[in-house]
């Protein structure tokens, strides 16, 4: 069974991590492996559907992704997820509760985010039409030691892709032959049936 792990995307709005994730998902799946992709705006129109934008309702949002990565790496998936996520204790929550986790900082000036904002939201935001705005009036925490630092104002989209795929393979996530190291990961028939219940029940399958 190959080895399940989660690459977690976080950055500010605009910054750039969707477009680079949706790469990697595709150089993932050139490798043969199966990918499951966990978007933020995707999860906010399903499986966190009513959740505002409060730091105890971002909090949950971000404990729900990280529960669903949690089940799927456990169960061998390659796991992306894209999300804001901007205080870094929940991204710490988040690595201990995936424990195969790969979190890609993707970087970018706030300046060079508005500019691609095509729908607006920065400029709402300085006009005071959106509160608690991630960037500009309420705080991105930087990630202190990710394993991938991608800065989208200065690289292509398929250039920070292939760091982190660099640095999938540099740590034994993706290559020929890969296992579950002492079987680690690896449910019971029991155990697997139980986890396919649950994602099924928040619509992942």
């Amino acid at each position: 069974m190959a080895k399940g792990f989660t690459v977690w995307f976080t950055g500010l709005p605009c910054s750039g991590k969707t477009t680079v994730s949706q790469i990697v998902e595709k150089e993932i799946r050139a490798t043969g492996r199966n990918v499951e992709v966990l978007d933020g705006d995707v999860v906010r129109t399903n499986l966190s559907k009513g959740l505002g934008f409060s730091k105890e309702d971002r909090d949950t949002n971000i404990k729900r992704i990280a529960f669903v990565c949690k089940l799927l790496t456990r169960n061998g998936a390659a796991t992306i997820a894209a999300a804001i996520s901007p205080y870094r204790a929940i991204r710490d929550h988040a690595r201990m509760e995936i424990g195969n986790f790969v979190e890609v900082y993707v970087r970018c000036p706030v300046e060079v985010c508005e500019q691609r904002d095509v729908k607006g939201m920065y400029k709402k935001a300085r006009a005071g039409e959106i509160q608690g705005f991630t960037g500009i009036d309420d705080p991105y925490e930087e990630p202190l030691a990710p394993e991938v630092v991608v800065d989208t104002d200065k690289e292509a989209p398929g250039e920070s892709a292939q760091k982190v795929m660099a640095k999938l393979r540099e740590l034994g996530y993706l290559g020929e032959g890969e296992t579950a190291e002492g079987g680690e990961g690896v449910y019971t028939k029991e155990e697997e049936e139980k986890v396919k219940e649950r994602l099924t029940n928040l619509g992942y399958l």
